[in-house]
């Protein structure tokens, strides 16, 4: 049956994918990330995402991400979701990271697809089912091919759909016409993972955004779906138009967006730290483009309804 049915968004609206803070010695910060969490929730996020890519969870260990949840939790109270990324290559291992996090006060977890060994559609889809079966917490499922080389093909995604807590994606896949179809035949809550289709995604009936560059701008990424849910479409194009110098320098300027977000966070004074290699810091000419970028979009920000 083809659903017509926005989906209500399980996580929130506004996700930020939220770096992990760390000291310059490059230990967790978890006083730094209590209040980047709080400004964040402040100014727009009603979810974060803890440990995805932009988290740095291939160089955090399982103890820092169990941490990290329960300092987040602790600064944000119930006034946010938290989604804790779990994915690894290896089923076992996610399906442990899922419980943990359920212990420490995730409401859901981001689950990638295994990467590196390439695993075949059946395989792909019982991996997901094994974490979803494993734990109580519901599942954002996380389909970015352009790191893991395997797709989550359309007719997978709308198996996984059955799993009653398999109830989310973070679409990366960039197929756009895929997407739409998962969409017209689930109830599955889409979320754009990508900056720059916040808006197209949320116009055919994405739940949000899972947002890289909101660990800047939290306010304009949300402005943007809010002026869509106003019914105010030429506005929220013009924000979402506004943000593109941003979100190429943050996203597609050959530096990974942990590498990019933090160079800016700490030229504007906030929690963010050094990255962990094989990350190297952003060099000081992409700092200064990003910052010229943040003043630009920021000197006028969006007025409010």
């Amino acid at each position: 049956m083809t659903s017509t049915r926005k989906p209500a968004p399980p996580f929130g609206r506004t996700l930020c994918a939220m770096i992990t803070p760390f000291t310059e010695a490059g230990a967790l910060d978890l006083d730094g990330a209590q209040n980047l969490a709080a400004r964040l929730v402040t100014q727009g996020c009603d979810g974060l995402v803890l440990s995805g890519t932009t988290g740095e969870s291939p160089t955090t260990t399982d103890t820092e991400k169990t941490a990290l949840i329960t300092a987040v939790r602790e600064a944000v109270d119930d006034r946010t979701t938290l989604v804790a990324g779990v994915g690894t290559s290896d089923t076992r291992h996610t399906v442990e990271l899922a419980l943990a996090a359920g212990e420490a006060g995730a409401n859901g977890v981001l689950v990638v697809t295994p990467y590196y060994s390439r695993p075949p559609q059946e395989a792909v889809a019982a991996h997901f089912l094994a974490v979803a079966d494993a734990s109580t917490l519901p599942v954002m499922v996380y389909d970015i091919p352009g790191r893991t080389a395997t797709r989550i093909e359309p007719d997978t995604m709308i198996r996984l759909a059955e799993h009653p807590r398999v109830v989310a994606v973070k679409d990366c896949s960039y197929d756009f016409l895929g997407t739409q179809r998962v969409l017209a035949h689930t109830e599955l809550a889409y979320y754009a993972g990508c900056d720059e289709h916040v808006l197209p995604l949320y116009a055919v009936g994405a739940a949000g955004c899972v947002s890289t560059v909101a660990n800047a701008v939290p306010g304009h990424i949300a402005a943007i779906l809010d002026a869509f849910d106003r019914g105010d479409t030429a506005q929220a194009a013009e924000l979402q138009l506004k943000a593109t110098p941003l979100i190429g320098a943050m996203t597609e300027a050959g530096l990974p967006g942990t590498v990019t977000a933090k160079a800016l966070l700490s030229r504007l004074g906030l929690p963010a730290g050094p990255v962990r290699a094989p990350l190297l810091p952003a060099g000081q000419e992409a700092a200064d483009e990003l910052l010229a970028h943040y003043e630009r979009l920021t000197a006028d920000p969006p007025a409010l309804p």
